[in-house]
C-alpha cells in the first residue's frame, strides 16, 4: 500500500514542490515534517552552502532534517534564470513557492523609496519569466507577500500577467499555520532577523488555460480570490516601522 497523502494548508505530499529563495530552510522543513517525507520536494537557496551557514546559522537543524527526509537541496540558485539551472532545467513542478521575495536591504534606502521598489519589481518579473516552463499541466506559482503599503506598490499581479501567469486565488497567509517557520530578512543587513508579517497573502498564479473560472460573467474576480483585510490581519491605519534605515 502506498504512503497516505498528507496536507498542510495548500501543500500535499503528492505534489512535486520547488521552494526558492529559502532563508534558513525552516519553511521547507515545516512542510517535510508535515508530509513525513521530503522526497517530493526540491528546496533552494541563492547562497553557497558556506555562505548560508554563516549568514543563516539557524539553518543547520533544518538542513539536517531535510536531508534525513530525502529532500533535494540545491544551493546558488538564482530565481531570475532558474529555468536554465543545470539541476532544475529538466524538472517540472506542481507548485513553485517563493515566500516574501526581496531584492535586498541598503543602508541608504527604505522600503518606500522608488529605487528599491523598482529593484523588487525587477526581481519578481525575472522570477515570473523563468517559472512558466517549469510547471506541470495545472501547476501553480505561489508567492507569499505583504499587500499593504508600500509592498502593494510592487503590483505583483501585473508583473505575473506580463509573464503569462494569471491570478487564480489569493488567500491570507498566517505564519502560525506553518509550525517552526521563521521568516528571514535576507540581504546583507541583519539577514537572520525576522520581519513583521502583517497583511500577508499567498498569491496563487497559473498559466491561462488553468484560470477559466477566475473571472465570472460580470468580469468580477471569482469567489476563490480572497482579499479580506481581516483575514490577513490588515488595518486601515498606516503601516508602522517600515521606513527605517537598516
Amino acid at each position: 500500500m502506498g504512503r497516505k497523502e498528507r496536507w498542510i494548508q495548500h501543500y500535499s505530499s503528492s505534489q512535486k514542490i520547488l521552494l526558492v529563495g529559502e532563508g534558513d530552510f525552516s519553511f521547507s522543513a515545516c512542510l517535510a515534517r508535515a508530509f513525513g517525507s521530503a522526497t517530493n520536494m526540491v528546496a533552494t537557496s541563492p547562497h553557497s552552502e558556506d555562505t548560508l551557514r554563516t549568514i543563516h546559522w539557524t539553518c543547520e537543524p533544518h538542513l539536517e532534517d531535510l536531508e534525513r527526509r530525502g529532500c533535494l537541496v540545491v544551493h546558488e540558485v538564482d530565481v531570475c534564470d532558474m529555468d536554465r539551472h543545470p539541476t532544475l532545467m529538466s524538472m517540472k513542478f506542481d507548485v513553485i513557492i517563493f515566500n516574501f521575495p526581496h531584492a535586498g536591504h541598503f543602508s541608504w534606502l527604505c522600503e518606500r523609496d522608488n529605487m528599491l521598489i523598482v529593484r523588487h519589481k525587477k526581481l519578481l518579473q525575472a522570477f515570473f519569466d523563468s517559472v512558466g516552463a517549469m510547471l506541470t499541466g495545472g501547476g501553480e506559482v505561489h508567492v507569499a507577500h505583504r499587500d499593504d503599503d508600500p509592498y502593494s506598490e510592487w503590483k505583483i499581479v501585473e508583473l505575473a500577467e506580463k509573464a503569462g501567469l494569471n491570478l487564480k486565488e489569493k488567500v491570507g497567509f498566517d505564519k502560525a499555520d506553518y509550525p517552526g517557520y521563521h521568516n528571514k530578512r535576507g540581504g546583507e543587513i541583519k539577514c537572520n532577523k525576522t520581519f513583521p508579517l502583517k497583511c500577508c497573502f499567498t498569491f496563487k498564479f497559473s498559466l491561462p488555460e488553468n484560470t477559466a473560472q477566475m473571472i465570472d460573467n460580470d468580469n468580477q474576480t471569482s469567489e476563490t480570490v480572497v482579499d479580506d483585510a481581516k483575514t490577513a490581519n490588515c488595518s486601515e491605519e498606516p503601516v508602522q516601522n517600515i521606513e527605517y534605515k537598516v
